[in-house]
């Protein structure tokens, strides 16, 4: 990868190789999240990303940030392009794994919610890139056509098609995080009694739940439309008698709750629109529930 040489050099000039990738990895790793929904792929590709900007020759580097982000961006490409071949294999629905909120920097991060990552998933690895390069950290499309080794023209077309293989999606909604945690908890109280008429009421008519266990724990294989299925898949998995315990995490993008039924634990979202419940996903593959595992805070039920 050829080096930055032709911009006004960096204010950080004078900083260690060291500080100067501190200093842009919380923004490279909110860049990585987006583009794979999985913490610990953007992990390896930081890593990697590093051992580059090791041995690269630095005099000729002006602008370390926008080297890194090509850097990262394209190594993001390469290991999206490895998982969805691998995917074909994948047990069940695959969903983006949870991450805490303080693990990131750079813009708003309301785009960084299981929901969205989700819908992310219909993009191809350049679609994903020009998405978030463009719409996320606003980068002129010159500097798009760099990154991606392709035209301006090219990345405006690609923008375009991502746009549009996203049109059909319900329309983005953000609540509050208060209102994030009174459904939560009303939505958790309702299933934890059985209540399946309160429940159905907290759902959309249409509402999806989606759960990804990855045969490494119990989920649904498919995605259950229709608030009456829903309600009865959730009423009947929390209100089983056993252990229960619930602990809210502040994810990147939303709050979320660490639930454990008997011994066995889940991250649970819950998309909103207009007051009710339009999408629940429900994380229950164990080598997607560390990080945010161990970030959680406690929640007096």
């Amino acid at each position: 990868m050829e080096p930055d040489r032709d911009h006004v050099p960096h204010a950080t000039r004078g900083l260690t190789l060291d500080d100067e990738f501190q200093a842009a990895r919380p923004m490279l790793a909110g860049l990585a999240y987006r583009l794979l929904g999985s913490w610990h792929d953007a992990e390896d590709v930081l890593q990697e990303a590093y051992l580059r900007w090791a041995v690269v020759e630095h005099s000729t580097v002006r602008e370390p940030r926008r080297y890194l982000t090509r850097v990262v961006t394209r190594l993001a490409i390469d290991s999206l392009r490895t998982r969805q071949a691998r995917r074909e294999s994948y047990v069940g629905d695959w969903l983006p794994e949870p991450a805490p909120a303080d693990l990131f920097g750079g813009p708003d991060p309301s785009d960084l919610s299981l929901a969205v990552l989700h819908l992310m998933e219909r993009l191809t690895p350049v679609q994903r890139a020009v998405h978030v390069l463009r719409t996320a950290f606003v980068i002129p499309y010159d500097e798009i056509a760099d990154i991606l080794g392709r035209s301006p023209e090219d990345c405006r077309q690609l923008l375009r098609r991502a746009k549009d293989a996203l049109a059909d999606s319900r329309a983005r909604f953000t609540p509050t995080r208060n209102e994030q945690e009174r459904l939560l908890s009303d939505f958790v109280a309702a299933a934890r009694s059985g209540d399946l008429e309160r429940l159905k009421g907290l759902l959309r008519a249409d509402a999806v739940a989606w759960s990804d266990g990855g045969g490494r724990a119990k989920a649904a294989r498919r995605p259950i439309h229709g608030a009456d299925k829903v309600a009865r898949f959730i009423g009947r998995l929390y209100s089983r008698p056993g252990l229960f315990n619930a602990v809210v995490l502040d994810l990147a993008g939303e709050r979320a709750l660490l639930v454990e039924l008997g011994e066995v634990p889940h991250v649970l979202t819950l998309e909103l629109e207009a007051g009710q419940v339009v999408g629940i996903r429900l994380v229950t593959n164990p080598d997607k529930l560390s990080v945010a595992a161990s970030r959680a805070a406690s929640w007096d039920k």
